[in-house]
């Protein structure tokens, strides 16, 4: 009978937290990890081309199933390719354990080839790393990885020599099972819920700002909202889960943002901050009195200034303050800030109308044309810069669609990789990465994982041949955009080398049809769309030190002979300037 081996029993451990898949590049000190997979039902191998691209597709994978995501990679430059990828699975707060395979154990500290230090490296993107260099250690290392990477939402590390793995398992005593269909709920003390419903009993004019902590408390949030005659704004995170079907939505705040959320943040009394850690305290407001409420006591007062701190989660805290909470009869304030979010939201849609037959083609046109033609439970992954942009204005959450991106990390090459992970995560729903150029192209070569194991994602890349969100921060600083133009190639044709459907769109006129044929096509299928690289994105607010910036810009421009593309950019964007 051949021996249980150290990387054997590393698989069953994982099986019994809940991994289904390891994301990985095959090779070296990892050998024995690849087999043990190989021969284990349940644990399954999705090779990637490049090891970035597998702890992006983990983290994905995480975050849409709430499972452990598994990513792999072997000693030195292989493990060292994750690292990216784990930064924004460990902000994104997304269950992911990392195999991170390591050089011989008897050569560690000789300045071995492929020689890096995991355990110093992976320290800063994760909750565990710890280096097994002894057999007898895995049992516990490796459940202890899984326990803080699903007990606090955040990545573990397991740095296993390769020779190690190969060894005979011991301590079988020491595994056990999880319970993984458990989730404790946090509720605050009683006195701390009733100085809440103080608060809001004193306050005439409340606006409740939300993220992805309000994930589960959709009608707890628009009872409070209804309660207490509240706007409702969000932040990215928190889109997904608060944007549908709610009466009192006014849009999102940062330099994404749109609508009205900015003015109802700042015109306020009180702010009662809900499950976010939005990060742009320039756009949090210093008047009104705040109140967050958040399981992660860190967090409270971390990013603006604290009147009362909850520590408890969102869905159990507002079930408890809603009977304590009383009604209020004045409306004004949330119908003027209606008012004014239908305004300026009409302002967009007529933006956007206006452009779809204009050439170049506008990518806001083809995001809301994406939008529409979507499946009503279809997953979007957006690239860091302007596609999330056009994710955050354009499309539009419902309560069975899902849009990721690089939120926390801001990473750009996101959308291709995450969209492997949620297509192999579910397989029976669409998936549509919405890439940029630059970003798709760092890691354009992982198209090749979509042909390999026939994921059906459809990639639409919004291709302006620019660096779009760079040159928008240049401008907005003063600078003039340099080095930010980028040599395409043609990417449908590309895609076809590669053995899959491509579309091509240049011309206004083709771009609901293009995107209806790429959605209906079998397989994976990317879409080349030719956008105006002059098509800007203006955040709610433009301040004046940003409007300085523009002019110094401009003038830069003019002064260095570059007029007609200071004519083309301000042809491009004057209707899309925030009105006041």
């Amino acid at each position: 009978m051949a021996k249980r081996t150290v990387a054997d029993q590393l698989v069953e451990i994982l099986l019994a937290g809940g991994a289904q898949r390891v994301y990985g590049v095959v090779g070296d000190s990892l050998n024995p990890v690849v087999d043990a997979v190989r021969r284990h039902d349940g644990l399954d191998w999705v090779s990637v081309r490049h090891e970035e691209a597998g702890a992006f597709a983990a983290g994905a994978d995480a975050q849409l199933t709430g499972r452990l995501g598994v990513c792999a990679g072997s000693c030195g430059p292989g493990n060292l390719h994750l690292i990216n990828g784990l930064y924004d699975a460990h902000r994104s707060m997304a269950p992911v354990v990392a195999v991170a395979s390591h050089i011989p154990s008897t050569e560690i500290g000789t300045g071995y080839f492929q020689e890096t230090h995991p355990t110093a490296i992976f320290q800063e993107c994760s909750h565990f790393c710890e280096l097994v260099c002894r057999r007898e250690q895995l049992a516990r290392v490796a459940q202890i990885a899984i326990q803080q990477a699903i007990g606090r939402n955040g990545v573990s590390v397991i740095v296993l020599p390769g020779d190690v793995a190969e060894e005979e398992a011991t301590g079988e005593e020491l595994e056990h099972t999880y319970r993984l269909d458990q989730r404790p709920t946090s509720q605050p003390a009683d006195t701390v819920v009733g100085e809440f419903a103080d608060r809001l009993d004193a306050a005439t004019r409340v606006t409740l700002f939300c993220g992805k902590g309000v994930a589960g408390a959709h009608d707890e949030v628009l009872a409070l909202a209804e309660r207490v005659k509240a706007p409702v704004g969000h932040a990215l995170g928190g889109k997904d889960w608060i944007q549908y079907d709610n009466p009192y939505d006014v849009g999102m705040s940062g330099l994404l943002g749109y609508g009205a959320c900015y003015e109802a943040m700042h015109s306020c009394e009180l702010l009662v901050l809900l499950g976010t850690d939005f990060p742009y305290v320039q756009f949090m407001p210093t008047t009104p009195r705040v109140v967050q409420v958040d399981t992660r006591r860190e967090r409270l007062g971390s990013r603006s200034r604290l009147d009362l701190g909850v520590w408890g989660d969102v869905k159990e805290t507002l079930h408890a303050l809603l009977p304590r909470v009383a009604d209020n009869p004045d409306r004004s304030f949330l119908d003027r800030m209606l008012r004014r979010h239908r305004e300026l939201v009409a302002q967009m849609r007529a933006y956007t109308d206006d452009t779809r037959a204009r050439r170049p083609v506008r990518p806001e046109f083809v995001a809301a044309t994406l939008d529409d033609l979507a499946a009503r439970d279809a997953i979007f992954t957006v690239d860091t810069g302007m596609c999330n942009v056009w994710a955050a204005r354009l499309v539009h959450a419902t309560a069975g669609r899902r849009i990721l991106g690089s939120y926390a990390h801001g990473s750009m090459a996101n959308a291709l990789p995450h969209a492997i992970g949620a297509q192999c995560a579910e397989p029976d729903r669409q998936v549509i990465a919405m890439c940029g150029d630059g970003g798709f192209s760092m890691l354009m070569g992982d198209i090749l994982t979509l042909v390999q194991h026939e994921l059906p994602v459809k990639l639409v890349i919004f291709n302006n041949g620019s660096l779009g969100m760079v040159a928008l921060e240049m401008m907005v600083e003063g600078y003039l955009p340099y080095q930010t133009a980028l040599k395409n190639p043609d990417f449908a044709a590309v895609a076809r080398a590669a053995g899959m459907t491509g579309i091509r769109i240049e011309d206004p006129a083709d771009v609901r049809e293009g995107l209806r044929e790429a959605l209906a096509t079998p397989g994976p299928v990317l879409v080349d769309a030719l956008t105006d690289p002059n098509a800007l994105s203006m955040p709610p607010r433009i301040t004046s030190e940003q409007t300085r910036g523009f002019a110094l810009a401009a003038t830069k421009l003019v002064l260095a002979g570059d007029a007609e593309e200071l004519l083309n950019l301000a042809r491009s964007n004057l209707r899309n300037l925030p009105r006041p």
